[in-house]
């Protein structure tokens, strides 16, 4: 009886034997070694990790059908399909993501490999955007080297985007690379353009004058959408915050006939949930409701000719100010509140002429009007922006030849004093770049831009660009330009329509303009265990005349505007690094140090609100056998100056050294679905922890209990001993703490 049981156990050890196999082979790279790769079985548990040889073995595998994918971050990854019912032999050779070889257009307005640019353009995908997931572009770019969001009020957290610590109204942000961001959508515009109809984000550093014309004085931020063509057929992105906020992201695409396709975005998100963590009886956060419609039309043509057209529609409705406030009380002086409605559309359009030389009609308009009160303060205005451009795309030998001829159409009126009649003009436009290939390793680029406006005559800006590729792993890039910028000061700065001081414009404002070099080292190093690093440092100088300085020191009561009687200068280094490491770890760090100031009569002033240092960092790891994303981002910024209201202000006149830090967990094991969820600001960092109060005089909104002197002074008393007024302009970081978030998105390709 023994001697059977042993036999029928033996025996079902061998059967369990036969029906279990194993999946072995080797991970190679243009034939060499891969060590440290995954491989698994897609929708199991079960994988390996290649060794220093690139081998691998998966034991204990059931008899069935199985997807085998080798994967290694920043390589392609591949998958196989194969009938597990012996011990097999599979072999992968994975070939390198080229993340340096994207095309752009930003810096030559003609496509271009990313490498092959003599214009440094950085370049941000959609899995950039999902690393720290959130409802606007604005946000997004927080984590970017360089690049900071800066919050201009406490009250209605309106902000612009500062490059390399150049205020907002010097960065041109363009939609398919026309310019119908700017003015008064500058503050509002960086908002609900949905993300899953982003294909990637450009961003140059430097003036762009010559082929942008005013406004691209500081840089440019280009968002490219997708082409219909090449999208999922749906797409659905969705998170809620501990907070309260909601925002939902869908795209689909339809195909109407066989030359027509047609892609459609919807953006919506909605805070309506009051917050005061800091008790001084004002939102922490505007409350919003947006809402935001694309779509987008693609037409094929005979000869691949180009021909897509594309719309975007947003309202918003926003508010922020006492916790008490209600609509009723809008404009009153009952209750202070910062109410505003937005309402604009676009229209972007590329078509290519049926001409056997490649000759492009790009046009865009936009629409802005905005109905909004600050207090009792209203502020209605209407902005419309015209573009057309024609550009002729030519090569002749070693010539690469870009001529274009535009016209812009500004359109601006509000209800201040300070514009009596509507300010409108047309500014045509003619430029002309030549891109000269010297030899494989030598590239110089010659540009030059002449604009003529009425209101301040002639202006021409060249550009020089020099692209030097000693090896393939090696690219100096030298760029050296001039730039421009026509003033609508309403329209750029908040400050001017919010809180008690006046506004003075001493003078009738000049054009600023501005002359720019810019020095870029890239460096591609590769290591025999299969990590791959990047290096991108660049070191660049600024030099403004005529520029637009708000003076908040001289007057406490007022805002004085006027060219500076002198210079300023922007100046810096950064540095970016990214990794690709083993096992599915990927990661990039990022750092910058600046110097921007204003120089006169004899004396430099640090420019406010302007930090010596920023960082960003971001950490991916990718377990495949769970198929779980881990993301840990952050950004760090040094000490700025802020704006007091005088020597008794008990707050302090320099920030502290501050961070936001996120983390993230996705988890994608179903099919066409993920799921994501993490904290975000886990240090839960708000600038009102070292400091008495953010909002000056937040309990007295309309000055009703402060006395002034004959000279229009601020008389200490009890009720107000640091001789303050109301004023919201004290910030510097968002009011926004530690919040839990989570999200899912669907995608049917």
């Amino acid at each position: 009886m023994k001697f059977s049981l042993i036999l029928i156990f033996l025996f079902s050890i061998n059967l369990s034997a036969q029906n279990s196999f194993t999946i072995s082979g080797k991970v190679t790279t243009e034939g060499l070694p891969m060590p440290y790769a995954n491989v698994y079985l897609k929708g199991t548990d079960k994988g390996a990790v290649t060794d220093e040889n690139g081998n691998y073995i998966i034991k204990n595998i059931p008899e069935g059908n199985y997807t085998v994918v080798a994967s290694f971050t920043g390589f392609k990854a591949q998958a196989k399909t194969v009938t597990v019912n012996t011990n097999i032999n599979i072999n992968f050779n994975l070939e390198e993501t080229e993340t340096l070889d994207e095309v752009v257009i930003s810096g030559t307005l003609k496509p271009v490999s990313r490498l092959e640019s003599p214009v440094p353009v950085e370049v941000y995908t959609t899995t950039f955007l999902k690393q720290n997931p959130t409802p606007s572009i604005f946000e997004a770019l927080q984590n970017v080297n360089g690049v900071r969001p800066q919050i201009n009020c406490n009250v209605c957290n309106t902000g612009d985007i500062h490059i390399n610590g150049l205020e907002g109204p010097y960065t041109l942000v363009l939609i398919d690379g026309m310019p119908i961001v700017s003015g008064l959508s500058t503050v509002y515009g960086l908002s609900g353009i949905p993300n899953a109809l982003i294909e990637q984000i450009e961003i140059v550093k430097g003036p762009a004058s010559s082929l942008y014309g005013s406004e691209a004085v500081g840089g440019l931020i280009n968002i490219i959408t997708k082409l219909p063509e090449n999208t999922s057929k749906f797409a659905a992105d969705g998170f809620i915050t501990s907070w309260g906020e909601a925002n939902i992201d869908l795209g689909f695409k339809a195909a109407l006939g066989s030359k027509t396709d047609v892609l459609t975005g919807v953006n919506y998100f909605n805070y309506s949930n009051p917050i005061d963590n800091n008790h001084d009886n004002f939102t922490d956060v505007t409350l919003q409701d947006r809402v935001s419609v694309f779509q987008k039309w693609s037409f094929k043509r005979a000869e691949n000719r180009q021909f897509s057209v594309a719309g975007r529609y947003f309202y918003e409705d926003r508010w922020g100010g006492e916790m008490q406030w209600t609509p009723e009380y809008r404009g009153g002086d009952d209750i202070y509140g910062e109410s505003i409605y937005t309402s604009r559309f676009e229209v972007i359009g590329n078509y290519q002429l049926p001409f056997k030389e490649k000759v492009n009609f790009q046009f865009s308009y936009s629409d802005h009007d905005q109905n909004s009160v600050y207090g009792n303060t209203p502020y209605l205005a209407q902005q419309r922006i015209g573009f057309g451009q024609f550009i002729w795309d030519k090569s002749v030998n070693n010539h690469d030849l870009l001529f274009g001829t535009a016209v812009r159409y500004n359109y601006y009126n509000d209800n201040t004093t300070a514009t009596e009649t509507a300010d409108e003009v047309a500014i045509p436009s003619l430029f002309i770049q030549d891109e000269i290939a010297l030899n494989s390793k030598h590239h110089v680029l010659l540009g030059a831009r002449y604009d003529y406006d009425k209101r301040h005559g002639n202006i021409f800006t060249p550009r020089l660009a020099y692209r030097f590729k000693p090896t393939e792993e090696d690219i100096i890039r030298i760029n050296a330009g001039t730039g421009f910028r026509v003033v609508n000061l309403f329209t750029e700065e908040h400050a001017a329509l919010t809180g008690a001081r006046d506004v003075i414009i001493e003078e009738e404002l000049k054009p600023e303009e501005s002359y720019n070099v810019n020095i870029n080292y890239l460096k591609k190093i590769y290591t025999t265990n299969g990590m791959m690093f990047t290096l991108d440092a660049s070191a660049w100088y600024t030099y403004f005349t005529n520029q637009i300085v708000p003076d908040y020191e001289t007057n406490l009561n007022q805002i004085i505007y006027d060219n500076l009687d002198g210079h300023a200068i922007s100046q810096g280094v950064s540095l970016n690094l990214d990794a690709v490491f083993a096992q599915g770890i990927k990661a990039n760090i990022g750092a910058t140090y600046q110097d921007v100031s204003q120089h006169e009569n004899g004396e430099k002033n640090r420019q406010l609100l302007t930090e010596r240092f920023s960082g960003n960092w971001g950490v991916t790891y990718k377990h495949y056998p769970t198929n779980l994303t881990f993301d840990y981002t952050g950004s760090i910024y040094g000490s700025m100056l802020l704006p007091t209201l005088g020597e008794l202000d008990p707050r302090s006149d320099a920030s502290p050294i501050w961070s936001l830090q996120n983390i993230q967990v996705t988890y994608d094991g179903l099919k066409n679905m993920e799921f994501y969820g993490g904290v975000k600001n886990i240090l839960n960092w708000t600038p009102e922890k070292n400091e008495p109060f953010l909002i000056a005089r937040a309990d007295d909104p309309f000055d009703e209990q402060v006395d002034f002197d004959n000279d229009g002074n601020v008389i200490p008393t009890p009720d107000n001993p640091y001789a303050l007024t109301f004023d919201p302009s004290y910030v510097y970081a968002p009011n926004q703490g530690r919040r839990l978030f989570f999200g899912v998105r669907f995608n049917i390709n």
